[in-house]
């Protein structure tokens, strides 16, 4: 107990020597380890790809901290609107280790160190950018899902320390960003469905990037600096069985029995209901597209199958424009089968495939429904 007691109170001497701006940093000893820090997958939103830190412990100066680039202010005025827009401010904070490991095991989350293997000299430089940074307005960055994350960060700090584009991308830059987090949303199938959905061309590019916390791992197993391994064997700190949930509502069973349900009740209401949804989350699309900072949110293709155009149909068939309902129907039913055939070589492309039916169920009932009927010549 005395032992934590006194980590925690040199821990908080020197939270309290960055504050007061003291620019002289603590010379680490020969015993001291810098290892990069890997957690595990949990069911919360925010933590579905795990997260990145980097660990400095320092028994001769009784130091164990962890430095966290993935901190955000709740607090933050207009936060969902922010974050939506993608210039709300990330930050990189730094806790105690004994603070830190005892989150992860009340979440039942694994952790996992790995040791770089640095010089004395490389130690200490890498230890004082991380400090240099917590007092300077280099903190704060701007979150990019894909380009600026807990994980890039990491290797950014790392790879400026060795001067050099030493960690790179080892495994899986054949496949696109879009495939490569695909599997992470097991057990969560509507958010899958609404990350398909929502993202733009950005996640179809090949994912040459370490963006996500289990990349860098696996980069670093087999990243090598001045003739040796960069960083030690993994060492398991805590280890738990991700639980995937189940709900009654939250899997692939609802989705198609409401789906169904719109196919088989071959009723003009729910069909114009249907066709009312897929054009406001069409709008949505092109709004956050354009409102939006995010990259991954723009160029959508995905409004061929939720096209904003749908209203257009409602409203002509509403006021009976029998004409040009059809001549809208037809219309969208192209923009789906330009939308299929686009998608066969996507991930997403057997998630949103019974949609894809639906729309075309649907869309033939409308086009059938004002079809001009053809004169008979007696």
């Amino acid at each position: 107990m005395k032992k934590v007691i006194l980590q925690k109170t040199l821990f908080c001497l020197l939270l309290l020597s960055f504050t007061l701006g003291f620019s002289q940093s603590i010379p680490l000893s020969k015993y001291a380890k810098i290892s990069v820090i890997t957690c595990g997958l949990g069911n919360e939103t925010y933590s579905y790809f795990g997260h990145t830190a980097i660990r400095v412990a320092d028994p001769i100066n009784n130091l164990d901290v962890v430095y966290n680039y993935g901190a955000f202010d709740f607090s933050t005025p207009n936060f969902v609107a922010k974050f939506a827009k993608g210039d709300l401010q990330y930050f990189v904070v730094v806790h105690s280790f004994a603070d830190f490991i005892n989150d992860y095991t009340s979440e039942k989350r694994s952790v996992f160190e790995q040791e770089l293997l640095l010089s004395q000299d490389l130690k200490q430089k890498l230890f004082d950018k991380l400090n240099a940074v917590l007092l300077s307005e280099e903190r704060y960055y701007t979150y990019k899902f894909i380009d600026k994350n807990c994980t890039s960060m990491v290797v950014d700090v790392i790879n400026s320390t060795l001067n050099g584009n030493v960690i790179a991308k080892t495994a899986d830059t054949d496949k696109t960003y879009r495939s490569i987090l695909f599997p992470y949303f097991k057990g969560h199938f509507y958010d899958q469905l609404g990350t398909s959905i929502i993202f733009g061309t950005k996640v179809d590019q090949m994912g040459t990037r370490i963006f996500l916390p289990f990349e860098l791992k696996k980069s670093l197993e087999e990243t090598t600096f001045q003739g040796h391994l960069l960083a030690g064997e993994s060492k398991t700190l805590l280890s738990f069985e991700k639980e995937t949930p189940t709900s009654f509502w939250n899997n692939i069973y609802t989705y198609l029995f409401i789906l169904g349900f719109v196919v088989l009740t071959h009723n003009k209401i729910v069909d114009k209901i249907y066709l009312l949804i897929l054009s406001l989350m069409g709008f949505f699309f092109v709004g956050v597209g354009f409102y939006s900072f995010h990259q991954e949110l723009a160029m959508n293709y995905n409004v061929l199958l939720f096209s904003p155009l749908l209203l257009i149909l409602i409203i002509l068939s509403l006021i009976k424009n029998k004409k040009w309902t059809y001549r809208f129907a037809v219309l969208h039913l192209l923009f789906l089968i330009v939308y299929s055939l686009f998608m066969i070589n996507k991930a997403h492309f057997f998630i949103v495939l019974p949609m894809i039916i639906t729309s075309g169920f649907v869309l033939v009932r409308v086009i059938i429904r004002n079809k001009k009927p053809i004169p008979i010549i007696i």
